[in-house]
């Protein structure tokens, strides 16, 4: 709908990027406001382009720009970014005339739909099968409620807690998939290879943190299906240092699910009852690299 009194703000939720068109008038007052007062995102990103006969000012941003946050359901992802009005002084220094606003701006796309074929050349094999072959793969790793059930809320937690971490793949028209996680790194900074770093899954599958004896870290079995596997890892923080922000980073891959598991594709939990390297499916002779180090990695 176009910008207008009645409706300020005008998104177009395009292919790659969000265009919004915001009218001067914001508040419906016929007091126009400063377009240098209005930006994009947590990142405040300036308008490109401003209509002096419409009164309207134009943003244009990438999907993923000006600090946009993307959340997936299982139907859509949907990107959010905010419309951001923050009235600064004008003449008088002392003074403002209008209220700060911030106006939540969403865009929709649904996560399963076919696209046009006219890219695609014509060859034997059907539609989906050529564009399945191209399709990325759309990977997720959440923190969940101790059910199970949905997302956590909260990403903070007590020593003495138990992290409930979901993987999942979105295989779209792809052939069955089943997900493994081949490695996870905590570090103090975003960078996985900083240093003080913890990998508390390794050697390709291997849930290594169960290993220590005051833990109960491990693969959930079964799977409740071959595109998702969960785990639960005891909370922890590092030795002498007292920053409480942990980044966690994960290696995610899939395999055929039809593909039976192996020493690369694998996902092992040591259970201490038995004192044995114990696969979610698959037999127990691919977990036993787990206790010897010498599991293959992946390039």
């Amino acid at each position: 709908q176009a910008a207008a009194p009645l409706h300020p703000v005008a998104v177009q939720c395009q292919e790659a990027q969000v265009v919004v068109t915001v009218h001067r008038d914001l508040f419906g007052t016929g007091r126009l406001v400063r377009a240098a007062d209005l930006t994009l995102g947590s990142a405040a990103c300036l308008p490109v382009a401003q209509s002096v006969t419409e009164s309207t000012v134009t943003f244009v941003a990438g999907l993923h720009e000006c600090g946009s946050t993307l959340q997936m359901t299982p139907d859509s992802l949907i990107y959010k970014t905010s419309l951001s009005y923050k009235p600064t002084p004008s003449g008088n220094l002392v003074i403002v005339r209008t209220n700060a606003a911030v106006v939540p701006i969403e865009c929709h796309y649904p996560r399963k739909s076919n696209v046009s074929s006219k890219a695609v050349r014509p060859t034997w094999a059907p539609f989906h099968s050529t564009r399945s072959a191209e399709e990325r793969l759309m990977f997720s790793l959440r923190l969940m409620n101790d059910d199970w059930s949905a997302e956590r809320l909260s990403n903070g937690f007590q020593l003495g807690e138990s992290l409930y971490l979901q993987a999942d793949v979105a295989s779209g028209d792809h052939v069955p998939l089943r997900l493994f996680v081949d490695d996870c790194v905590a570090t103090l900074s975003p960078d996985r290879n900083s240093s003080p770093r913890y990998a508390f899954i390794d050697l390709s599958g291997c849930l290594v943190d169960g290993r220590s004896d005051d833990t109960t870290s491990a693969f959930i079995s079964p799977r409740p299906r071959q595109e998702t596997l969960q785990f639960t890892v005891d909370a922890f923080k590092f030795a002498g240092d007292d920053r409480s922000l942990i980044y966690i980073t994960c290696h995610l891959k899939v395999s055929p699910a039809d593909q039976a598991p192996n020493p690369l594709n694998k996902a092992c939990s040591f259970n201490k009852a038995s004192s044995l390297w114990a696969p979610v499916e698959g037999t127990g002779d691919i977990c036993s690299c787990c206790e010897t180090g010498s599991c293959p990695l992946y390039g």
